[in-house]
């Protein structure tokens, strides 16, 4: 609850610091990526546990609840630069690629990470019934006894133990393959740098960008 307030005021305190500015660019940006946000938001809602979720699908949710934010906060830091439209777009495919690879990477954390060094409950999405790229590729690849252990652990129909669930995806490959797919979104996302000249501020991106699918928190 407080990560949630906390988010908010942070969303409230970016509104204020962008009206300080003398054009209304930022502000309209963000008023607009805000509510694809909040789309995004419902859309997952409105998915728990729905086993027809595909890739696809889950793809366009993060996009909207998560890599968006990152997405326009690069093409802002360009805009303001003086950057000129290429590099203002390649930014916003960069914090977008990023921004998605980031959400697969907590989604998997969810699953198998270290709530000592995450710093929040893990198994949050199991219980939620929400559908993550783990369970999605095992669903669509693992055997029936995994899906039916998988099925009932979304739907609360049975009190399941989240490392079963979580060995029984790192068995069917569904974690390694997740994993794969935030690195391939990692090399989009720094493919985008390429228009930026050389230096610090092109390097401190880099090591964000390979931060990601590294990182245990």
């Amino acid at each position: 609850t407080a990560a949630v307030l906390l988010g908010d005021y942070l969303i409230s305190h970016a509104f204020h610091l962008c009206s300080s500015l003398p054009h209304t660019h930022a502000s309209r940006r963000i008023g607009a990526i805000t509510n694809i946000v909040c789309e995004g938001e419902l859309m997952q809602n409105c998915r728990r546990g729905d086993l027809g979720l595909t890739e696809r699908d889950y793809l366009e949710i993060v996009k909207r609840k998560t890599a968006v934010l990152t997405a326009v906060s690069c093409e802002l830091g360009a805009h303001l630069a003086g950057a000129d439209s290429r590099v203002i777009k390649s930014m916003y495919v960069f914090g977008e690629q990023a921004g998605i690879a980031f959400q697969i990477v907590d989604d998997v954390l969810d699953l198998i990470g270290d709530a000592g060094v995450i710093g929040k409950t893990l198994g949050r999405d199991l219980a939620q019934g929400k559908l993550t790229l783990p369970f999605i590729h095992a669903f669509k690849h693992a055997g029936g006894p995994t899906r039916a252990l998988l099925a009932d652990a979304l739907s609360g129909a049975s009190a399941s133990n989240p490392s079963d669930v979580a060995e029984a995806l790192q068995a069917s490959g569904s974690i390694d393959y997740a994993v794969s797919a935030a690195k391939k979104h990692v090399q989009v996302a720094l493919e985008q740098l390429e228009p930026l000249p050389a230096g610090d501020a092109r390097q401190s991106l880099v090591c964000l960008a390979e931060f990601i699918v590294g990182r245990a928190f």
